[in-house]
């Protein structure tokens, strides 16, 4: 394997490493997907935010690196899909938007539209974000309708377009495939399980403890029943493949003979599957506080190894349902052997970060939230 082959290999590595993070993140929209199930009084909802509001900018600040990553490493990406498929991620930008306005000016002085308007926006963003991010990541597996002319990629300065989406509805097209909606209800209820989770571990509080022990089981089993509708229907699906030439043809059961080929990838999902079924299960069926960890982890291990298997082993990441040439690889699509080495040597810093994430994270979460907390405190979310 040459070095520009192991770069483009190394930089998937980390958006998919990205990614994993992101959707465990996302815990945070699923909290807040539940500000009126489990909150039933202006307290606990009070609680809820500012539980969540100690952890919602580290979701905002990866999703941002998570963009910017991609846009550095696979720019014919970016530019296909998010010039593309304008109106899925439009929306996917104004919950988001709309998210920030909510914690920033739920509790000001002067908040003239009233914290039910604030709880509002959590609300929606909180649903939508988890879902319509699932559904983009579907496409991944399930194909987009777009066109590349890859010769107009080295026409510097000119005005030819090199990539166009061949639909007017720009992406909203991808609900219409059940296996894009499995995984966009799966992650909503993924997140909406990591939030109840949290608030568990997060809370100290009986009455939250109880409302959310009991809403996981419907969440937790609504998330295992969509996510095995995803894998399974995935796994024997048809895959786009790249051979050494670059042609692209449509493979038989390609994702799960990828599973086979990379077992490390089989046994990253497999662990991951487990540490989530064990997260939910020892919570559910005891009385521990610490399942968000386990779930935590395995979310990051299962989406990491999906996510590879979407990628590597000469597979099309980004299918082409109009153009069967036009499907994108790490290879066909990514930034000059020069930048990828350029941003390698910067990613030395990404344990930094890590590291830092979990310094601040246990700094924030040494003391629980309570009621008591809450009270004659206006700095609050």
């Amino acid at each position: 394997m040459d070095t520009y082959v192991l770069l483009q290999h190394y930089w998937w590595l980390i958006i998919s490493l990205l990614g994993a993070i992101l959707v465990f993140l996302l815990f945070v929209q699923g909290g807040q997907s539940m500000i009126y199930t489990i909150g039933k009084s202006a307290d606990d909802k009070r609680m809820l935010v500012n539980s969540l509001g100690r952890k919602w900018e580290l979701t905002f600040t990866t999703l941002v690196t998570f963009g910017g990553a991609f846009f550095a490493s696979f720019p014919l990406f970016y530019s296909t899909s998010f010039g593309g498929a304008f109106y899925v991620w439009m929306a996917i930008l104004l919950v988001f938007v709309i998210q920030t306005v909510g914690y920033e000016f739920r509790s000001k002085a002067g908040n003239f539209l009233g914290v039910k308007t604030y709880d509002a926006f959590l609300f929606i963003n909180g649903c939508l974000a988890p879902f319509l991010l699932g559904v983009a990541v579907g496409t991944f597996f399930t194909g987009a309708n777009f066109t590349v002319n890859f010769a107009n990629i080295s026409n510097l300065g000119g005005t030819m377009t090199i990539s166009e989406w061949t639909t007017p509805w720009r992406g909203l097209e991808a609900v219409l495939d059940y296996r894009n909606l499995a995984l966009g209800f799966a992650v909503l209820f993924l997140a909406r399980s990591l939030g109840l989770l949290y608030f568990i571990n997060n809370i100290d509080d009986k009455e939250i403890y109880d409302r959310s022990r009991k809403e996981l089981w419907i969440e937790a089993i609504a998330f295992v029943v969509f996510f095995l509708v995803f894998l399974i229907s995935i796994l024997f699906s048809g895959g786009w493949q790249s051979d050494t030439q670059g042609v692209i043809s449509i493979v038989p059961y390609k994702y799960f003979h990828n599973l086979l080929e990379m077992p490390v990838a089989l046994v990253v999902l497999l662990s991951g599957v487990v540490a989530v079924l064990w997260g939910l299960g020892s919570t559910l069926l005891t009385t521990s506080r610490k399942g968000i960890w386990f779930a935590g982890f395995g979310t990051v291990f299962t989406v990491l190894a999906l996510l590879l298997t979407a990628g590597w082993n000469n597979t099309s990441y980004y299918p082409s349902l109009a153009d069967t040439q036009s499907s994108l690889t790490i290879f066909n699509s990514s930034s000059s052997k020069f930048t990828l080495s350029v941003m390698s040597v910067v990613s030395i810093l990404i344990p930094f970060v890590v590291a830092y994430i979990w310094y601040v994270w246990r700094q924030l979460n040494k003391v629980p939230v309570t009621r008591a907390e809450m009270e004659g405190d206006d700095t609050k979310y």
